[in-house]
Formats: structure tokens, sequence, C-alpha cells
């Protein structure tokens, strides 16, 4: 029998679940068993228990046939546990280092008591951490072990189930279980605390209570599910009716119910529309059936209580707003500088926001207006195919107009038609961020494709990075993203990375990268005809070399002598230098080395097809490329400044997609060697495209328009297998395989889900 029984139930947290569980197996405590319930999860979660569970013999999942909620979740984990205490884990909090060991030392050190209680403190995505403010009621000194007789104040402390430990025994005697609803911890904590012959307490923070900026949490939802509270205060008070011992305890437990009502019906964007009339009668009759004598309330709370207690909800609502007002009036004065610069906003811009949002419009933009690239742009293609009643418009600074479609509007930066768009185009995509003075209207829908599957630290990660994220305005950065309705994402890895970094309400499309399905869908052609543009000469061997940014470099030099490597590479090899969009630098080209400078070139993704192998660093482009199945190579020169400056989510080296070299010599015999393009080199790739590519399939495009722009959310082209892919190689060479059969138009036929 383990020592302790860590139930783990999650539903929709897998950007989070990771941690969760990983906190508790690396405890170095092995006397445990962890139970992950997966409560019918439509994301990876249940994945990602499954993938603990084959490393880890002490982890037991446990799926639900349909989602049942949290409590229900936890009572199937109960139902598996075979522990002498079982701990309540949420699946996006974690153990804090070296708290089970904490645990179990004081329980041995108090007898072993029914119920332990020991403290936690709230994490925030800023990284700052708070203890609970009513730590001091979770001192060790006096008696090892009590009642709640003996520490009635132990009633202040959050009721939550997930700061305590139970004896499984005295569980399994009181008969606990969760009930169904919204507020399940009442009716559990509550009766714990009463019913426990022992308790203790541990004054250490044990866990860390993630505050999710949004979306975290379901008790911050509008939802009717809200007045689950009353059911939930009724069980409370019937256990206390079954128990009439612990009647003197009824005074109490109103005082805290009314608290708790009062907490709700104030509670911003909790209770739907026009349901705070029948909250307040509901309260008010409950605040009836169970009120007792000795209810007595400090001077402060007595108005509170009073109003609550006489269902007053709207002299309530008045006085609750009066002091709203009063606290926003107070900021505003000194906050002038920020309404005037909002009185500053074009007027042009303030009229076309009151002018209906046209359902025919949409808007893309890529690379803080660059020019017409990456996923947007190959979206916006399939939307004038599949979609031709929406008119597209795409924002472009002057210089890089020219690379905008003939028959797509071109909008300019600032002008009259650029906030008339912005205003009204009921579709919105970037592949960064609009203007941060843009407003998001109700019936807008705003696509964010991202431009990569991040390697470096991305977003809110980045707090910590002030080399790279040091002059970033975060709050900034998350109020754009909360402007986000989807998150594109080409694989796993990428969901998990953008659900953290960017923490919003949007929904995640792991449909693939749409600026990927060129890949799929070129022809030998098409690429000979990339080669022909790029003046690449028949027969020869053509190296794409892009290193990405370094954050911690002043000025972005090349890592490497590209006339040197280009001179040892020899003559049947040309070498394509693109220095990074935000590079201050080319990379510099040299006719007589066989060297093209190609960093002005509006679109990497002909520059890959037109090449026969990749050079690069820890550029997102190595992802893009696997798709291809052609060589990568990684020069990893400078890793570890790079790691230290910037940061990364793995290191590429120990999973790579091809050959590393370390140095510039390393390089170069990696090449002359042949070592590039060998069965082992394919061996790496291989692994890589089945972690990252799984969803590039040439239908990406297609699938993001049928779910956004049509909202077809049946009948999206089912995901290629990788096995049956076959992309063109470069170079005029033969595939490897005759490629599926192709309609006019150049789509491929394919089965529908």
């Amino acid at each position: 029998m383990p020592r302790f029984s860590v139930i783990v139930p999650a539903f929709k947290v897998q950007a989070y679940l990771h941690e969760c569980l990983e906190s508790v197996l690396t405890q170095g405590f092995d006397d445990l068993e962890l139970i992950a319930v997966d409560d019918c999860s439509p994301d990876a979660c249940g994945a990602i228990m499954d993938e603990f569970a084959a490393g880890d013999p002490r982890v037991t999942v446990v799926h639900l046939a349909e989602n049942g909620g949290l409590g229900q979740a936890r009572n199937a984990g109960l139902a598996r546990a075979s522990g002498e205490y079982v701990i309540f884990l949420d699946s996006d909090d974690t153990l804090v280092p070296g708290s089970l060991q904490a645990i179990a030392d004081r329980l041995e050190h108090t007898d072993d008591p029914d119920v332990l209680i020991y403290d936690y403190a709230r994490t925030y995505w800023t990284g700052e951490v708070t203890r609970n403010t009513f730590a001091p009621l979770l001192t060790e000194q006096g008696p090892a072990t009590f009642r709640l007789d003996d520490r009635p104040g132990l009633l202040k402390l959050l009721m939550v189930v997930w700061n305590k430990a139970y004896k499984r025994e005295f569980v399994e005697r009181e008969g606990l279980t969760f009930p169904p609803g919204y507020y399940e911890d009442t009716p559990w904590t509550y009766p714990a605390l009463l019913a426990a012959s022992s308790l203790a307490t541990l004054d250490r923070v044990c866990v860390h209570y993630r505050q999710r900026r949004q979306g975290g949490n379901i008790l911050a939802t509008t939802s009717r599910k809200h007045f689950d509270i009353f059911d939930q205060y009724d069980r409370v008070f019937a256990f206390l009716d079954a128990r009439p011992a612990l009647a003197h305890f009824r005074p109490v437990l109103f005082r805290r119910m009314i608290d708790h009502f009062s907490t709700l019906a104030t509670a911003r964007g909790r209770l739907p529309r026009g349901s705070r009339a029948e909250f307040f009668r509901r309260a008010r009759a409950h605040c009836k059936r169970h009120r007792c004598a000795g209810a007595t309330l400090p001077l402060r709370g007595r108005l509170r209580h009073a109003l609550i207690r006489h269902g007053s909800h709207r002299l309530y609502r008045a006085l609750w707003s009066a002091d709203l007002l009063r606290v926003r009036a107070r900021r505003l004065a000194g906050s002038g500088h920020r309404a005037v610069r909002a009185a500053a906003l074009q007027l042009h811009y303030r009229i076309q926001l009151r002018l209906p949002v046209r359902s025919d419009l949409a808007v893309f933009a890529a690379y803080w207006n660059r020019g017409y690239a990456c996923n947007p742009a190959a979206i916006e293609a399939a939307v004038r195919e599949l979609a031709p009643h929406i008119r597209t418009a795409w924002i472009s600074s002057a210089e890089h107009r020219h690379t905008v479609p003939v028959a797509t509007r071109r909008l300019t930066p600032g002008t009259f038609g650029y906030w008339s768009a912005l205003a009204r185009a009921k579709y919105l995509v970037n592949n960064v961020n609009f203007d941060r003075r843009m407003v998001k209207r109700p019936g807008q829908i705003m696509l964010q494709t991202h431009h990569g599957t991040p390697l470096k630290t991305m977003g809110v990660d980045l707090r910590e990075r002030p080399a790279a994220g040091g002059a970033m305005d975060f709050e900034q950065l998350l109020a754009n993203a909360d402007k986000w309705d989807y998150s594109l994402s080409a694989n796993r890895h990428s969901t998990l990375v953008w659900e953290r970094a960017y923490p919003s309400r949007c929904t995640t499309l792991e449909y693939g990268y749409p600026r990927n399905d060129i890949f799929q869908r070129a022809t030998r052609d098409d690429m000979a005809r990339q080669r022909a543009l790029l003046g690449i000469p028949e027969g020869a061997t053509a190296v794409l070399y892009a290193p990405t940014h370094r954050d911690y470099r002043r000025t972005q030099r090349p890592p490497i002598d590209v006339a040197r490597l280009a001179g040892a590479l020899g003559p049947r090899f040309v070498l394509l230098t693109r220095a990074h969009y935000l590079s201050d630098t080319t990379l510099g080209g040299d006719a007589a080395h066989r060297v093209v400078d190609v960093s002005g070139h509006p679109r990497v993704e002909s520059l890959a097809l037109a090449s026969d192998a990749l050079i690069t660093d820890y550029s997102s482009l190595m992802f893009d490329y696997a798709n291809l199945d052609r060589p990568i190579v990684l020069h990893t020169g400078d890793w570890e400044a790079y790691q230290a400056a910037r940061g990364t989510y793995f290191d590429v080296r120990s999973c790579p997609p091809g050959a590393v070299a370390r140095t510039e010599d390393e390089l170069i015999d990696i090449f002359t060697g042949g070592q590039w393009h060998s069965s082992r080199s394919a061996q790496l790739r291989a692994a890589f495209r089945e972690r990252f590519c799984p969803y590039d399939d040439g239908y990406a495009a297609e699938r993001v328009v049928r779910r956004v722009f049509l909202n077809e959310t049946g009948g999206l082209p089912a995901v290629l297998p990788l096995p049956h892919r076959v992309p063109t190689r470069a170079g005029g060479s033969v595939p490897r395989q005759q490629a599926p059969q192709r309609v006019p138009g150049g789509r491929v036929p394919l089965p529908r889900t």
C-alpha cells in the first residue's frame, strides 16, 4: 500500500498538464501512486497521461467515457485509490519540490491524523508568487493534533480540497464523495473538517495555485451553473442536521454561506444577464431556511448580509456600483494622460466602428506589414478559391506592395481605407499582431496563424529573458492575445507552447501550417522554374543557408564564413544565403564562389522548394523544411550563448532533423564527408518529421478556410498520413514514388472526416 494516492483530474489543460504531473513524479518521494483522470477531455490530456503512464509504473490513467465535471472525475480517482492518504491536485497546479516528503514527515510526527492541512501560494504569469494571506492560521505551535472546536479559525481558509491530505480510511468511513455541479469542494471540505477526530497543520507552501489569466477556472465563466451553490450549501446543512453534536457550527457556516453568496453576486461575468434578481430570491430563501440564533456579524458586514438575506438586489447593486464608481473616479484622476490619448483616436475610425461589420470582407497581414507572405498568404489564396463571396484585402507597407496579388485589395497602414477595413472586416488574419489601437468588435473573428514552430522561447515565457524580452510590453502582448478567436498550430508541441506562452480564451486549430501546403502540391516543373529564376545551374546542388536572429548581438554578423564554406563545397554546389528578416545586414553574395544572397526574396517557401538541402541553427524554418524530406544540417556553434540569452523549449541537438556541427570545420566535414545525406541523417529526419509535421499534408489552408470562414465543423479534409505523402525532390530529380494524381486547380482528392 503506497503512502499517498495523488489524484489529478484533467479537462482541457494540456498546456499545463506536463508540469503538473512532473511536479508529482519528480518529488524525490517514491512511495506514491499517481492517478490521472481524463475527464473525457477533447484536447491532448488523455494522450499526455498515457505517455506518463508508459514511462512510470506509478502512474495509473482513468479515461472517462463522458465529461462529468471535476467532482465526478475525483470520485473516479478515489475509486482507484489504494494509498494510506489521498491528495488531490488540480491539473494546472503543481506540487512544490519536497512537499510530499514534508507532508509525510508531518503526518508521522502527528501520528497520522484524519486530515492534514498545508499551505499554498498563488502564482501569476508575471512570475509573482503570493502566499495565502491566512497562512498564520497554519501555525504548528500548540498540540500536534486537535479538533476543529479547538481551532475554528481554520474555517477562514479557502475551502478547497487540494490543500489537504486525507486519510483514506477516514474518507471511506465518513462516506465522503463529491456531488455533481459547480462548487463541489464546499460539501466535501466542510464535512471533512467537521467530522475529523484529529486534524493537523503543516506550515509550509506545498501547492502552487496557478492564476491563469483567462479561461482557467470554470467558476469564473458566465453560466447558470453558478446556481449550484444553493444545492451545495443544502448538502452542508444536511450534514449538520444529521449530526446534532455539530450544531454549534451552524452560525459560522451560515455567515460563510452569506459571504459566499455575496462574493458570487458581485463577481463580474458569472451570473448570466437578467438572472441576478433570481439569484437574490434564491439567496433570501436559503437564508430563511438555514438561519439560526447566534449568527452575529461584524459591523462592517451587517449591511451586506442584510441585503442578501432580504433579497434586495437592486439596492445591493446600486451601493456596489456607487462604490465601484468612486474607485474608478479616483483612478481616472491619476490617469488623465490616458484619457487624452484615447480622445485622440482618429474620428474616422470611431465613425467606422459604428457601422455594421461586413461579413464579406477579410483583412490579412504578415510580419508587421512587410508584404504578402507566410500562413496568412496561403490562407488568403485559399479564401479566394474556396470562399469567392468574401473580398480580401492585404495590409502592406509601400515598399512591399508589389508582393500582393493583383486580385487582392492593397491597404497602406495609417490611411482612411486601412482604418475602415480594420473597423468593418469580419475576418482578421495575421501572423503577428495588428495595430494595438485596433478595437476588436463583436462579430469580428481574428485568426492568429503564428509564423513557425517554436524552438526559441516566446510570449510570456520571455519574462525571465531580458536579453530577448527586456523591452517587451507583456501587458500589451496579452491584450493583443485576448483579441484572438483562433490560434493556428502545426503540431502538439506548438499547441502546448502557444497556449502557455499566450494564455487567452482562443480556440486552438491544430491543422498544420498553410504556408507548407506548397511543399506537398508543387510539381517538378514548379521547382525547376524556381531554380531557374534564382540562377541555379542545372544539375547543381543548391544549399539554403538561413540562420536565425541573435538577441544577444547588437549586430547580426554571419555565424559562418559563407565564402569559405562555398569554396570548400566545390563547384557542384550553390549556396543560397538568407538573413533573418530582423537582421541589419545581409550574408553577402559572391558569384565567383557560387554564393547567392536571397535575403530580399519575398517567399522563403519558394527558396526551400528550389534547394536540395538546408543549413540552419535555431530557425523555425527547419520544422517547415522537414516536410520536403530533404537533408537538414544544424550549425550550433553558439548554442550556450543562444540558450542563455533567448532560451529554447528543448535541446534540438538531442533530437535534430539531421547532422549537427558544433564548429565551421565540422560543418564543412559533414558536407565533404557525405554525412549530410547519409542514412543516419535520413533516420533523424524521419523521427523529426513524425514529431513536428503530422498535419502538413497540403490541406492545412483548406481546413482553416472551411472551419473559420465557412463555419464548417465536419467534412474537413482528413489528414494524409506521413507515409502517404510524396514531396518532390529538387534539382529535377524523379520522385521516389508516384505522387497522388492531381486534378485541375492543383487539388488532390482526399477522404473527408
